[in-house]
């Protein structure tokens, strides 16, 4: 029987390595690190820092945009998924210079910069057309239903949260009277029975103090068919709306997306917290249009001949 050589893929190496090495032109991970170095304006982000003189430095917004962008090109949308392969995958690190943010560094500079975000993705799209990647002859529209950080349990009508308060507010008066029944005993039973009765209120009372908050301070949310009628609100994120998938309702949005026909890049994308992706559709033209005029390609696409399918 023929020898081989004894290899054991379980195992540690030290390996001096260039990171710029890595980044080898003509792939993706290369495309990024050169945008967002060489490229890209990042200024939009530098004046929410204050540490000029003095502070701890903070992580360069080209460093955590390239990391992101990269992970999410691989699906991974975790900021602590995002972190653990800064520390062990070898794009990761060249890409961050081997540095590792934090999973809320990165989380929070996600969320914190939603209008910088949009001007960079602009910037993107400028680039895009100067490099001859965007056709303008035919745009493609699609949706992806994606779920929100919101349990569809807090949804309902007003009239459905209303009742929903009311039934916790009998649930609270029937437990309170439990308590005063255990107040009469003064055995061990009585005040284990108390520790729970008294957790289980303090549970209902915050769930009452949530759906009361809103009802009161919140109109009904309407739908927008021809004629509007009350839709469902969510007390977490009335934003998102329930949504019908092939795997079942989710409370949630619909992802919309248009693309160019040329090399498929994204020229716009918004989410939309409507069931029905035939009611976004006028709102998504309108949208195009409008960064279409904002970056200056065309005063007004539809009349250049452009085709839109949905």
């Amino acid at each position: 029987m023929p020898k081989y050589k004894h290899y054991d893929f379980n195992q540690s190496s030290m390996v001096v390595i260039n990171y710029k090495d890595q980044l080898q032109p003509g792939t993706f991970e290369h495309a990024i690190h050169y945008l967002t170095h060489n490229k890209l304006d990042l200024s939009v982000f530098h004046d929410v820092y204050t540490n000029d003189d003095g502070g701890r430095p903070a992580y360069d917004p080209a460093i955590l945009l390239s990391i992101i962008l990269f992970a999410y090109s691989k699906g991974i949308t975790s900021s602590r998924e995002i972190q653990w392969c800064c520390e062990t995958n070898i794009i990761f690190k060249a890409l961050s210079c081997d540095t590792v943010p934090h999973f809320t560094t990165i989380a929070n500079f996600i969320s914190k910069y939603p209008e910088s975000m949009t001007e960079l993705f602009e910037q993107v799209l400028l680039i895009c057309d100067e490099q001859g990647l965007i056709g303008n002859e035919l745009f493609a529209l699609d949706g992806c239903k994606m779920s929100s950080n919101a349990a569809k349990e807090w949804s309902g009508k007003f009239k459905e949260l209303k009742q929903k308060r009311d039934k916790i507010q009998r649930q609270i008066k029937h437990l309170i009277g439990k308590h005063r029944e255990c107040d009469e005993r003064d055995d061990d039973e009585a005040v284990l029975q108390k520790q729970r009765l008294e957790q289980n209120i303090d549970t209902l009372d915050k769930a009452f103090q949530k759906i009361d908050q809103f009802v009161k301070t919140q109109v009904p949310r309407m739908g927008q068919g021809k004629k509007p009628s009350e839709v469902k609100s969510n007390i977490t994120d009335n934003e998102s709306a329930k949504i019908t998938t092939s795997k079942g309702t989710i409370q949630g949005y619909n992802g919309v997306a248009t693309v160019d026909k040329k090399h498929q890049v994204i020229i716009d994308a918004y989410a939309w917290g409507q069931g029905q992706e035939h009611h976004t559709l006028i709102s998504t033209l309108e949208r195009v249009l409008q960064r279409y005029r904002r970056l200056g390609f065309s005063k007004d696409i539809y009349k250049d001949g452009i085709i839109v399918t949905f």
